[in-house]
């Protein structure tokens, strides 16, 4: 059976770690992967697309009147606005981690707390790829269904996360601190956004859970151009 083809967004001019453990789940769950960066925007038939992490997204783009703010990576904010407006109409499958979930929800209208250092009460925000937080999976989601259970062990990579939901989200998994960790479309095939790294918990089966219903979903998207 040929191999669903999934584009995988990222930024130029690093070691790109995260992409090569997201290729290894996606050949793991039986897709393939194409990089996708601002310089390597080679066009192709996509059955689905991985938003991945990285920088902050300029807060500029959702906090239009905070000045002070200054972009992180502009280039690869616009790059990946033009992917997400590009799928989204096409109904292709997304899957957005952790920038890629923010991004996602600012594309759909919604807004994101800058930094949520200051606003922990229960958890620390010390950035780790090592599963140290808890997850707490709304009941009734298509997050449950996929993961298996209501309560989960994650990373956490980030210090901006999901403030107002975008068009058409719903929140899916919080963090004992009550921020979002998880949000989801019940309209759309396969719409979701994940606060943590599931690419870094390779040997935990409800992580790579996340890449099987994706992939799942664009075995049966009937691919677009991005």
């Amino acid at each position: 059976m040929k191999r669903p083809v999934i584009g995988v967004t990222g930024a130029d001019g690093h070691l790109p770690v995260a992409w090569w453990f997201i290729r290894w789940a996606l050949w793991r769950c039986g897709a393939k992967a194409v990089r996708m960066t601002p310089r390597r925007d080679a066009t192709a038939v996509l059955d689905g697309v991985i938003i991945s992490g990285g920088d902050d997204i300029d807060p500029g783009l959702y906090l239009p009147h905070d000045p002070e703010r200054a972009p992180m990576n502009p280039e690869r904010d616009r790059f990946e606005i033009a992917v997400l407006e590009t799928a989204l109409p096409a109904n292709l499958p997304v899957l957005g981690i952790c920038r890629g979930a923010q991004l996602l929800n600012v594309v759909l209208g919604g807004s994101l707390l800058p930094d949520l250092r200051p606003l922990r009460r229960r958890t620390s925000n010390r950035r780790t790829p090592l599963a140290r937080k808890t997850l707490l999976v709304e009941p009734d989601t298509a997050l449950e269904a996929i993961l298996g259970g209501r309560r989960l062990r994650i990373n956490s990579l980030h210090h901006q996360a999901i403030d107002r939901l975008g068009e058409g989200l719903v929140v899916s998994g919080r963090d004992l601190d009550g921020f979002v960790q998880a949000v989801e479309s019940p309209g759309k095939r396969f719409l979701k956004g994940v606060q943590w790294h599931p690419e870094y918990l390779p040997t935990r089966a409800a992580h790579l859970n996340l890449f099987r219903a994706l992939v799942q979903a664009a075995s049966t998207a009937g691919g677009g151009e991005c």
